[in-house]
């Protein structure tokens, strides 16, 4: 075609071109490109909907805009029992269309700019899938997020029991003062989950506790609106990565059992510290617009009243809890928070305990230190046999297992006397893992636990005293002593000490005063 812009024969153009004479002259009578050429693909078989589209299908879409196809298809088969499968994928694909070109108008997201030091938001998260377990027990759990939405900080915080106030503020908290500073706004969720089951008078008090924690930083509280999670889309989405993050990590370690919930914790921390050193740099340059920490912490806890019964403990929540028995008849403040109680008698700290929660809000549960109760159970060791809480006593599934084989091979009451005698050895002697190590070798074998030989061998080593051989001055030396008074009180009037270090007279002190006599 370049070529025709200065030669007047198609032949001539199409020589210099590389073409054919035919060619030539057949670009010159359509000189439009192959691609436009082309005719666009006809339809090959019958339409399958032709003859329900109109008069079923459209009239459905148009009453129900928001149904789903594959509810159209299903509605579609029950009134034209003819129609086969194989429209199924033919049907989605014409609503697709229909609604790109009639269906209603969809909501739009708009993409927002978040300027540093501007917002923080807290979520949290349930990581059921992950399977974590602590020394084989699966453990029920959540995560506290908190994000920030310019540097994409983060700071996550196991959760034992559900969305609470407590769970917020001690993990809001913690997250406030691992970034060294605090954010303008702090926005999360309704927070519907903290006043579960509570009166109204309830719910505004914990909204009043909420607004004096974030007044106590200096921050604005902000909400989104019920049920739309995407208002949140700072923090929510970043709940995914996050959890694959961390299911990459365990795959990566090779196991998810960890020895206690403070090795977890340690975990959750290391990984979240990587996430956050991706980020150094935005993170450093959002630092430097946040506001400054308060001078201390607020409160992160619920505080109760309780009094302990002649049980050995006290009821909180429909969870009872042992303390020690010198308590009993104290009224105690206890301290909840999410995964432990703290007990003050008075302003005096007397117990912190594990946590414990009614899994159904109905069924009350136990939470048993052994060591609290031992000493009544060695003077009335047949209550351990029909006791309410004897599973939740036993420290260790190797202790349950003896009672167990105790009861069926000597009987109840010496099972019982055998079974108390292991736990006031594993309280004596701070050997509980260790004797249970022994207790599960001779079930093993076949045996039962002999008390008198786990005694012997969990004994302390005898102590030997160090032989001491004290020499006592003879009574001269005393004499002597006196005799070299007057030197000491005369050694004021001497004259200085020459070169040789001190004068003649100081060598007439006895050799007495070395030996013991000061």
């Amino acid at each position: 075609m370049k070529s025709r812009q200065t030669t007047s024969s198609p032949a001539v153009a199409a020589a210099k071109a590389g073409f054919s004479r035919a060619t030539g002259y057949r670009i010159v009578a359509d000189p439009r490109l192959p691609s436009q050429k082309r005719e666009p693909r006809g339809r090959r078989r019958p339409d399958p909907l032709a003859d329900i589209w109109d008069s079923d299908v459209v009239p459905m879409l148009v009453a129900a805009p928001g149904i789903r196809a594959v509810a159209v298809f299903d509605e579609i088969r029950r009134r034209r029992p003819e129609l086969g499968e194989g429209i199924r994928r033919t049907l989605e694909r014409r609503i697709r269309t229909w609604r790109a070109l009639n269906g209603p108008e969809q909501d739009v997201m708009f993409a927002q700019e978040h300027p540093p030091g501007r917002m923080g938001l807290s979520d949290f998260t349930d990581v059921a899938e992950l399977g974590i377990t602590i020394a084989g027990a699966r453990l029920d759990h959540r995560l506290y997020h908190f994000r920030l939405a310019f540097s994409g900080f983060e700071h996550a915080h196991v959760v034992l029991g559900g969305e609470s106030y407590v769970a917020l503020a001690e993990g809001l908290q913690n997250a406030l003062w691992a970034l060294g500073g605090v954010p303008e706004l702090h926005r999360s969720d309704s927070l519907s989950a903290a006043f579960r089951n509570l009166d109204r008078d309830a719910q505004e008090d914990l909204t009043k506790r909420y607004d004096a924690l974030v007044a106590h930083y200096g921050m604005t509280a902000t909400r989104n609106n019920p049920g739309l999670a995407h208002e949140n889309g700072s923090i929510e989405s970043p709940h995914g990565h996050l959890k694959r993050v961390i299911e990459d990590e365990l795959l990566l370690r090779g196991s998810r059992d960890f020895a206690d919930l403070d090795a977890y914790r340690r975990f959750i921390d290391e990984v979240v510290g990587k996430r956050n050193a991706r980020n150094r740099k935005r993170i450093e340059v959002e630092k430097a617009e946040l506001g400054e920490l308060p001078k201390g912490r607020t409160s992160d806890y619920e505080e109760a009243r309780v009094i302990v019964t002649s049980r050995g403990g006290f009821v909180l929540k429909l969870v009872f809890y042992t303390v020690p028995s010198r308590l009993i008849g104290h009224w105690l403040t206890v301290r909840v928070y999410d995964d432990r109680l703290v007990c003050f008698l008075g302003a005096t700290e007397v117990a912190t305990l594990r946590r414990g929660r009614s899994p159904d809000h109905h069924k009350h549960v136990h939470v048993v230190d052994y060591r609290h109760v031992i000493h009544a159970l060695r003077r009335k060791p047949m209550a351990l046999l029909n006791l309410v809480y004897r599973d939740q006593l036993f420290p260790r599934d190797a202790y349950k297992r003896a009672f167990e084989a105790l009861i069926a091979g000597v009987g109840d009451k010496r099972a019982c006397r055998t079974m108390v005698g292991l736990l006031a050895l594993a309280h004596d002697r701070a050997c509980e893992a260790e004797l249970a190590e022994a207790i599960v070798a001779a079930l093993d074998a076949g045996q039962l636990p002999d008390l008198d030989r786990l005694r012997e061998r969990f004994q302390p080593p005898p102590s030997t005293v160090p032989e001491i051989r004290i020499e006592m001055p003879s009574l001269g030396s005393y004499d002597e002593l006196a005799r070299v008074t007057p030197v000491a009180e005369d050694m004021a009037d001497m004259p200085a000490a020459t070169d040789g270090g001190v004068t003649s007279e100081m060598e007439v002190m006895p050799k007495a005063c070395a030996g013991g006599v000061a």
